[in-house]
C-alpha cells in the first residue's frame, strides 16, 4: 500500500520509536497455508483503504491470525494526520475497555493461586461493599434507595451483573462523589480510593438480576490489588505482560514511546474526520502522557499495540499458554469463555449472545445475524477498537483505530464480513 512521504523529523522519530518496539512474535505465514485466500484478503485492504480515502477513517491496523500464525496485517492511513505520520504496525492505541479482558484473566490467575474465589463476596476484600444500596422508583415516581437483596460477588463483577453502571448523572449523590464515566487517567488518586467512595452510592439494579455495563472491572482491579498485595500495574506486568513479552502495553506511556501514540479523532457523516481536543477526558487526547499517572483503571486504562493484544488473545485461544508461558490452565479459559448470564438476564446490545467472565460469548449465530461461530468470545473499546476470537476457526482478529465518537461508521461489520469471506478451508 502506498503511504505519503513523511517530514524528516517524523521519519527520524518513527525510526527511533520502531527501534524500541518489541520484536515480532506472532510469526507471519502465507494465508493459503492457513486456509485463507490472499486474493480475498485483498478485498479487506481495498475496503479499508477506501474508507481512509473517503475521509471516514484517519487510520487503522487490522491483524488476522489463524492456526497460531499471522495471516494478514493491514496498516491503513495515518497515525497523525496533521504531521502526515503514517500508521504503523507498532502504533500504540488507547484500548479502553479491552483492558477488561486482561484484568479478568488476572482475576482467574489469583483464583488458581488460591488467593480468591470468584464466588466470594466483594466485601471479603473491600469491606465497604458489605451493605450496598440500589436506586428504585416508588409509586409516586420518586427515587428511593433500598438495601441490595444480596451481596455483590466477584463473579458478578466479571459478568457485569453487579448492578453497577457508569454513574447516575441525575443523582446528587453521584454528582457529589465526582464519579462519572469510564475515564480515570486524569484522577490524582489511587483506584482503591475512588472505589471506596463508589461503594456508598446507589446502584442501578440488584446483584444478579440484570446486565449493567459499568465500573465492575475497575472495582475488580481494587479487589485483586487487595488479594495479591500488589498495585494493579505491577501485578499485570509481573503475571501477564512480561511473561507474554507484551512490552508495548502500559497504563501510562513511557516518554520514549510518545511518538508512537495514535491521535484521537471523531467522525460523523456531516463533519467527516476531526481531530479531538487536547484537553478533556473521554473524547480528547487524554492524560496518558502528561497525567498524574496514579489511577490504574482496570476497566479502561491500558494502551497497547495490535501485535501485543493479538498475542494475549492467542494465549487464550491456546488454552492459556503462549510460546512456553503458561498464564492460565485450559479449564480456567474454558470457564471464562462460556455464558454465565442467568436465565432471564439478557445481554442488551446484540441478539444471540451471552456474557462470560470478561467477554461477550456467541450463542446463536442465526440470531446474531452476521458471520461468526458458536463459542466466539469478543469485546471492544470506547475509541472504536474491537476484537474477537473464534475457537472453531482457530481465528484471532484485532482491529485498532482511535475514533470517538464514530457516528455512522460500518467498519466493524465490514471487517467481520471481509475476514470470514477470506476463509476458504
Amino acid at each position: 500500500m502506498t503511504q505519503r512521504s513523511l517530514p524528516l523529523l517524523a521519519v527520524l522519530g518513527l525510526f527511533l520509536s520502531l527501534s524500541l518496539a518489541s520484536a515480532e512474535r506472532l510469526a507471519p505465514a502465507k494465508p493459503e497455508r492457513l486456509g485463507m485466500s490472499s486474493e480475498r484478503l485483498e478485498r479487506l485492504d481495498t475496503a479499508f483503504e477506501q474508507m481512509v480515502a473517503d475521509g471516514e477513517l484517519p487510520g487503522a491496523v487490522v491483524l488476522v491470525a489463524r492456526h497460531g500464525k499471522r495471516a494478514h496485517l493491514g496498516v491503513y492511513g495515518e497515525q497523525d494526520m496533521a504531521s502526515e505520520l503514517a500508521m504503523s504496525e507498532n502504533s500504540i492505541f488507547r484500548i479502553a475497555s479491552q483492558t477488561k479482558a486482561i484484568v479478568s484473566v488476572a482475576t482467574l490467575m489469583l483464583q488458581e493461586e488460591g488467593k480468591l474465589l470468584i464466588g466470594d463476596p466483594v466485601s471479603d476484600y473491600l469491606p465497604e461493599f458489605a451493605n450496598t444500596l440500589v436506586a428504585e422508583t416508588n409509586e409516586a415516581g420518586e427515587q428511593v434507595n433500598v438495601p441490595a437483596k444480596r451481596q455483590i460477588t466477584i463473579r458478578d463483577l466479571l459478568t457485569h451483573t453487579s448492578g453497577i453502571g457508569y454513574g447516575r448523572k441525575s443523582d446528587p449523590l453521584w454528582q457529589e462523589a465526582g464519579i462519572d464515566g469510564w475515564y480515570f487517567a486524569d484522577r490524582d488518586e489511587p483506584i482503591r480510593e475512588t472505589v471506596r467512595r463508589l461503594a456508598s452510592l446507589p446502584f442501578n439494579s440488584h446483584p444478579g438480576e440484570k446486565y449493567v455495563y459499568g465500573y465492575n472491572t475497575d472495582i475488580l482491579g481494587a479487589v485483586i490489588e487487595v488479594a495479591s498485595g500488589m498495585p494493579l500495574d505491577a501485578l499485570l506486568k509481573q503475571k501477564i505482560l512480561d511473561p507474554l513479552e507484551m512490552h508495548d502495553t502500559h497504563f501510562y506511556l513511557p516518554r520514549n514511546k510518545a511518538q508512537r501514540l495514535s491521535t484521537v479523532y471523531s467522525y460523523s457523516p456531516d463533519n467527516g474526520v476531526q481531530r479531538s481536543p487536547e484537553e478533556g477526558t473521554m473524547n480528547a487526547q487524554g492524560h496518558y502522557l502528561n497525567g498524574p499517572r496514579v489511577s490504574f483503571s482496570g476497566g479502561a486504562g491500558l494502551l497497547s499495540t495490535a501485535n501485543d493484544y493479538a498475542i494475549f488473545l492467542q494465549m487464550l485461544l491456546n488454552g492459556g499458554e503462549y510460546e512456553g508461558a503458561r498464564i492460565l490452565s485450559p479449564k480456567s479459559v474454558e470457564l471464562m469463555t462460556v455464558n454465565h448470564l442467568a436465565e432471564g438476564v439478557e445481554f442488551p446490545w446484540a441478539k444471540g449472545v451471552g456474557f462470560g467472565l470478561g467477554f461477550r460469548i456467541m450463542e446463536d449465530v442465526g440470531r446474531f445475524g452476521a458471520p461468526a461461530s458458536v463459542g466466539e468470545f469478543s469485546w471492544g473499546g470506547a475509541y472504536h477498537s474491537t476484537y474477537w476470537v473464534d475457537p472453531e476457526e482457530e481465528l484471532v482478529v484485532v482491529y485498532f483505530t482511535q475514533v470517538r465518537p464514530a457516528t455512522g461508521l460500518d467498519d466493524h461489520d465490514k471487517l467481520r464480513a471481509l475476514v470470514y469471506q477470506a476463509i476458504v478451508e
